[in-house]
């Protein structure tokens, strides 16, 4: 099949609904001082909404984000929406690589790390690190259609295996973060003669069902890290994981729900909060006009179902990590060494859990030097 080009255009009738929506919202009270400790700042959330209502251009961000070459292929019965973008000319040495990212965002999360990586020269860095990229949304995510019966990561990656053979290109790097991760995990693990690397800045939550005792002290410490994370932190994943269509009510009729659901996730594991208003709003435009916070809660609760023997499988493709500084549930060395054949580690001293948005050439950066030698 041949892939068909993409543009979106939103009936601004729709922004009307969204804006009335917004100025018709009932707020909750607020424990005095509250803040961010409970959840979403109602006040902050007030502010952005004002904004979102009567200051925030989503035309002019939907232009900015349709002349990113966009497209549209139908891969086993499921419409995926993806970017691509090819390496600047001359670049006869470009490596295709496949970007997955995690919730809650889409192909949003790649945006601005796309020009660096597939036209290095223009940004300081060396021609020969072209890559032609390849930015899907998930299923159920974004512009691509949401799937009747939820998928799994492990699912998503053999769509992604096939969406690159597709599109010309049989052998590729992958790489992730969050939900994005564990698709190019997969793809490492199950097309391991066509990935020739994979890159993650995580490695996602800790399945471990063997003797603590094999365990080192760092990686013991760090279960119980991730234990108290999950405790404090986890209560979005488990109504995810769970209830997801509880959720998906008011989030798919309330702005200002959607917002505060997402808003909280941005600030909490980003790295000082660095988003623009725009940028914040355009990501969660994109949930609203799409529809898909429902769908995109759904693959969590698809995981939650993955046996226990796949998520212990070694990753024996070539591995790299970015554990940025300001990212969540870090692992230690020994345990990326345990779960996959790794080859690097970089611990870049700034960003967060969307990395590649918050610190694009920083990001970019790792994946030039990392993929570098697996060009040939």
């Amino acid at each position: 099949m041949t892939p068909r080009p993409f543009v979106s255009h939103t009936d601004p009738a729709v922004l009307d609904d969204l804006r009335a929506r917004i100025r018709a919202t009932r707020w909750p009270d607020a424990p005095e001082d509250a803040g961010w400790s409970a959840g979403a700042d109602v006040g902050y959330l007030r502010e952005l909404c004002a904004y979102w209502a009567d200051g925030f251009d989503w035309p002019a961000r939907e232009a900015e984000l349709n002349a990113i070459p966009r497209f549209r292929l139908t891969v086993d019965g499921h419409a995926i929406h993806f970017a691509h973008v090819r390496a600047a000319a001359p670049a006869g040495n470009a490596l295709p690589l496949v970007l997955s990212h995690g919730w809650p965002d889409s192909f949003w999360r790649y945006t601005k790390v796309i020009p660096l990586l597939t036209d290095p020269g223009a940004h300081g860095g060396d021609p020969a690190d072209a890559f032609d990229v390849i930015v899907p949304d998930l299923p159920g995510f974004g512009y691509s259609a949401r799937p009747a019966t939820p998928l799994d990561s492990v699912a998503v990656a053999g769509l992604w295996a096939r969406l690159m053979d597709q599109l010309g290109y049989p052998r590729f790097g992958a790489a992730g973060g969050d939900l994005g991760s564990h698709v190019s995990r997969y793809l490492a693990l199950d097309h391991p003669e066509r990935v020739v690397a994979v890159h993650r800045t995580d490695a996602g939550l800790p399945i471990f069902t063997g003797d603590p005792a094999e365990l080192t002290a760092e990686e013991r410490e760090w279960m119980a890290t991730v234990a108290a994370w999950g405790a404090s932190e986890g209560a979005y994943a488990a109504m995810h994981r769970t209830k997801p269509q509880t959720a998906a009510v008011g989030l798919t009729d309330s702005p200002a729900g959607l917002a505060a659901w997402i808003v909280e996730k941005l600030r909490d594991w980003s790295d000082g909060f660095p988003f623009t208003r725009d940028e914040i709003l355009t990501n969660i435009t994109i949930y609203w006009l799409t529809a898909t916070i429902g769908s995109s809660m759904r693959m969590y609760r698809a995981n939650a179902a993955i046996p226990p023997a796949q998520l212990a499988r070694r990753v024996e493709v070539p591995s790299g990590f970015a554990l940025f500084q300001g990212d969540v549930v870090r692992p230690p060395r020994a345990w990326l060494e345990r779960t996959a054949n790794t080859v690097r580690v970089t611990e870049p001293p700034r960003g967060g859990h969307f990395a590649a948005f918050e610190e694009p050439e920083s990001y970019a950066q790792e994946l030039r030097e990392f993929f570098r030698p697996f060009r040939s």
